[in-house]
């Protein structure tokens, strides 16, 4: 069994060599350095690539030039559920295809998640129509060439359900050896004017770049900001903070108006660094 791409030809390009092309056009306007080198954990967005690629492209940057990028075992990749199939958290136990090609499981890694965990399910139908994690491959592809990865479906983003996930997580990992990295993904504010979102948006990515994970999910909910993913991004923060990190970097923030000129309604996106 293996998930197959729900949303490619919709959210990117089903052509390989144009879906290629895409990414590497992003990625070359979005030259980040070594200055986050360090980094432990990453936020990036999952919108269609045509609004939000070009800031997901900082984030995978930043990956690139993580100094320890190729003693990476495993990408543990954490996405919010808009589907509301599946139960609670997620977990997929099988490989998934993208236009790139296949992107294998670590079938050990998720099995030890659930074992050390309350609340964790091995449930493919939570991912199965899902966009989140799957918009996350083709530029970890194209950043890594053949990523192992956990992939982990988040529908009750609550604080309490994000810490069960980073023990999870770090459970897992001091069980299997493996030295993982940590993707968030998330858009922000959604549907309001750009300057409302940014008024909203702030604030959280302000805790964030302070490594506060509690204060940026207080202040996601104090604001009614809607960003979707805000359990996946509190999760990866605990994780960061757990392994050392004492910072956010953000990389990138935008919003949807800034490719198709219309900022009465927009849908926000940031890319961070967590270290």
């Amino acid at each position: 069994m293996e998930r197959k791409a729900a949303v490619a030809g919709a959210f990117y390009p089903a052509d390989p060599k144009k879906l290629r092309q895409m990414i590497a056009r992003f990625m070359a306007l979005a030259e980040t350095g070594d200055r986050v080198s360090d980094a432990v954990s990453y936020v990036a967005p999952h919108a269609g690539y045509a609004y939000s690629g070009g800031v997901a492209a900082y984030a995978y940057n930043a990956l690139k030039h993580r100094k320890d990028l190729d003693e990476i075992d495993t990408f543990v990749i954490i996405g919010p559920n808009h589907t509301g199939n599946g139960y609670p958290i997620s977990v997929s136990n099988v490989d998934w295809l993208t236009p790139l090609g296949r992107v294998s499981n670590d079938s050990d890694f998720v099995k030890a998640m659930v074992e050390y965990s309350e609340g964790i399910t091995i449930d493919e139908s939570a991912h199965l129509y899902e966009h989140s994690v799957e918009v996350q491959l083709p530029f970890l592809q194209s950043v890594v060439g053949k990523p192992r990865c956990a992939f982990v479906c988040m529908g009750d983003q609550s604080y309490s359900s994000a810490t069960v996930i980073e023990r999870a997580v770090s459970a897992a990992e001091r069980r299997t050896g493996r030295r993982i990295a940590v993707i968030a993904s998330s858009d922000f504010n959604h549907y309001e004017s750009g300057e409302v979102a940014r008024g909203k948006d702030a604030p959280a990515i302000g805790e964030l770049e302070r490594l506060d994970p509690k204060a940026f999910h207080e202040a996601i909910e104090r604001s009614g900001d809607s960003a979707c993913g805000y359990g996946p991004i509190a999760a990866a923060a605990l994780y960061a903070k757990a392994h050392g990190a004492r910072r956010g970097v953000l990389l990138k923030y935008a919003n949807s108006g800034d490719v198709g000129g219309d900022y009465s309604s927009v849908v926000a996106y940031a890319s961070l660094a967590l270290a």
